[in-house]
């Protein structure tokens, strides 16, 4: 982890006319790493994103005996086919923050019968719940030690015999659904999934752009996902774009200022990437989609943000797969309206990084703005005319998104506001506050901790 910092707002932000090509989808990056590990040859990853989470990811597989190296602006993967790791000198890996990181890569230890590792993470990681992955990948015969144990540090045996089963997954979780994908790549048989909630589908969209021999039947209300494992596949030139969660606190921030404008350029458009503009737009927001096109079955385009005069909402249930990552910067905006907002069906975010409701609501009550929530939901009334009168202190539980949420709200009030331990940005938006003060000119200080 990077050294510690706080930053320091003071004054709102001015308005602003401004154009922002982001840094590498994470989701994609990840996934792009983990998939090309497992491909015959060289695979090239460009546009990568180089956060902490996307390092821990590089080093993990770096330990299991995969050849990764940057050349020039993109990094290539020496992919020695499936079920090609190599036990770990340490016999330890370590996941940092990273969840999707150790979830999809459990998927592809558990069938490396010669590989015996432990599994670890930060203290926001250690907390977080691997039950989701360990049922399944149990089924089909992988080993955690200890038994019962539902998170990290967690001692992973591959089994030599891998099992297709027919999994339901009925979490909504990306995470999961790779995970299994990837256990399935090195199983005999024909594996499914039966997305009883559906959820991001990036694995899906890549394993079949590089010849997987996978098959997605849609249903009205399910997916049954099919994928026949123990076949080469090979390696792959990845154009990897930007990453839309990256650009919700951009987005935020040209809504709520008056006379602003922002392009957002090469943005991944994914259907369950972008529920947050859907949102926004039924929030009146002044959004447009433009120059839309494919790229390894993901849609990717232009993004064109103006000012607008936001209403609160009654978030609707069925959008919070296709949001989950936004909710707290759209907390954010919903503080900022005139009139409740209300979001149900919203339990996940409890068992995020942090307990993001909880973190959220916090805050905001700090500063005068009244919430009432319950395990599942969280009802804001929402204040624009609010204002900072003491100093507000924040401290993000080592979440990357509470942080720069709240650093949204500094740039829209003023008001003097200390977050403290921002450094936790650097696991998925390390440029963050370079593109803050560059591109759409936010005023902030960074106080450095020793």
């Amino acid at each position: 982890m990077s050294k510690k910092i706080s930053v320091i707002i003071e004054k709102k932000i001015k308005k602003f006319n401004s154009s922002i090509t982001f840094i590498g989808d994470k989701s994609l990056t990840h996934r792009g790493f983990l998939i090309a590990s497992q491909c015959r040859g060289i695979s090239r990853l460009r546009g990568v994103l180089e956060s902490e989470d996307i390092k821990s990811t590089i080093q993990c597989l770096k330990k299991l005996g995969v050849k990764i190296i940057k050349k020039n602006k993109e990094y290539l993967v020496f992919g020695n086919g499936l079920n090609s790791f190599i036990s770990p000198k340490t016999k330890q890996l370590n996941a940092g923050n990273s969840g999707t990181l150790v979830r999809i890569l459990m998927g592809l230890l558990a069938t490396h019968p010669n590989i015996r590792v432990k599994i670890n993470g930060d203290s926001s990681l250690n907390k977080r719940d691997m039950a989701r992955i360990i049922n399944p990948l149990s089924k089909i015969g992988c080993i955690f030690i200890p038994k019962n144990k539902k998170n990290l540090p967690l001692l992973v045996q591959g089994t030599s015999m891998p099992l297709a089963q027919n999994h339901i997954e009925n979490l909504g979780s990306g995470q999961v659904k790779s995970g299994i994908q990837m256990a399935a790549l090195n199983t005999p048989g024909i594996t499914t999934i039966e997305e009883k909630k559906l959820s991001r589908n990036h694995t899906e969209n890549l394993l079949r752009a590089i010849g997987a021999d996978i098959k997605i039947k849609k249903f009205k209300k399910h997916n049954l996902i099919s994928l026949r494992g123990q076949k080469d596949i090979n390696s792959f030139t990845l154009e990897i774009p930007g990453d839309p969660s990256s650009s919700a606190f951009f987005v935020a921030l040209a809504l709520l200022s008056k006379n602003s404008t922002l392009k957002i350029k090469n943005i991944n458009l994914n259907p369950f990437r972008i529920g947050f503009i859907k949102v926004l737009k039924k929030m009146k927001g002044n959004i447009k989609i433009i120059k839309t096109k494919k790229k390894f079955g993901e849609p990717v385009g232009d993004i064109i943000v103006k000012s607008s005069h936001l209403k609160s909402i009654n978030f609707p249930e069925k959008a919070v797969s296709s949001t989950i990552d936004e909710l707290p910067i759209l907390f954010i905006i919903a503080s900022q309206i005139k009139g409740v907002s209300t979001f149900s069906n919203i339990e996940e975010l409890r068992k995020k990084e942090s307990d993001r409701i909880k973190n959220i609501e916090i805050g905001l009550k700090k500063i005068g703005i009244k919430t009432i929530s319950t395990k599942n939901s969280l009802k804001i009334y929402g204040n624009p005319n609010i204002k900072i009168k003491k100093t507000l202190e924040i401290f993000p539980e080592n979440d990357h998104r509470i942080a720069m949420s709240f650093f949204c709200l500094g740039q829209i009030l003023g008001g003097k506001i200390n977050i403290h331990n921002f450094e936790v940005v650097n696991t998925s938006f390390p440029n963050f506050l370079t593109l803050m003060k560059k591109k759409i000119g936010a005023q902030f200080e960074i106080k450095k901790k020793y």
